[in-house]
């Protein structure tokens, strides 16, 4: 019985970080081919709580809604879910490899900064990847557009990066202590 309320536990909190997700990505800044938003904080928190997984699957929820409710579902959307998903595989990877050792990820705080800032930009050049796609396959390809913004994406994205991790470390901590979760 207490292995099916870990899983039920785990699914409740993957829904409940993939709403928040949406919710924190609709009202961020958005201005040309660029947003800054805090839609990472739950990715970051359910990578560094439970693992790649659930990172991806917060990341690829919240994303699919964001995407449907602000575009419809066109030939791409399932591209545009890619580059979140990263981010949590990229920090649930970091985490579950850790949690083996004496301390967690998010007790480790320069390295836990240091992976959120790689993430980010993991995730920023994967979503100039699918950027590009999306302008190839949809018929607005331009140079400009595409890879001129990512200088920008990426000046916006590391301090984005570090302001969520400062969030997201003492919340997980947080969490912890409330039995959320063991050490991921």
């Amino acid at each position: 019985m207490d292995n099916y309320n870990n899983t039920a536990r785990r699914i409740c909190l993957t829904g409940m970080l993939a709403a928040l997700y949406l919710a924190l990505n609709m009202v961020g800044f958005r201005a040309w081919s660029f947003h800054i938003t805090f839609a990472s904080l739950p990715v970051i928190v359910g990578g560094l709580l439970f693992g790649p997984v659930e990172g991806m699957l917060i990341a690829a929820i919240g994303e699919f809604f964001n995407q449907t409710l602000s575009y419809g579902v066109t030939p791409t959307t399932v591209l545009w879910l890619i580059p979140p998903a990263v981010r949590g595989l990229a920090v649930g990877c970091a985490a579950l490899t850790l949690r083996k050792g004496p301390r967690s990820l998010d007790e480790r705080p320069v390295l836990c900064y240091v992976i959120c800032m790689a993430a980010a930009l993991c995730t920023t050049v994967v979503n100039t990847l699918v950027m590009y796609l999306d302008s190839v396959i949809m018929g607005y390809y331009s140079f400009a557009y595409v890879f001129g913004s990512a200088v920008v994406r990426i000046i916006s994205g590391i301090p984005t990066a570090v302001v969520v991790t400062t969030v997201a470390v003492p919340l997980v901590r947080l969490l912890r202590r409330q039995v959320v979760s063991r050490r991921a």
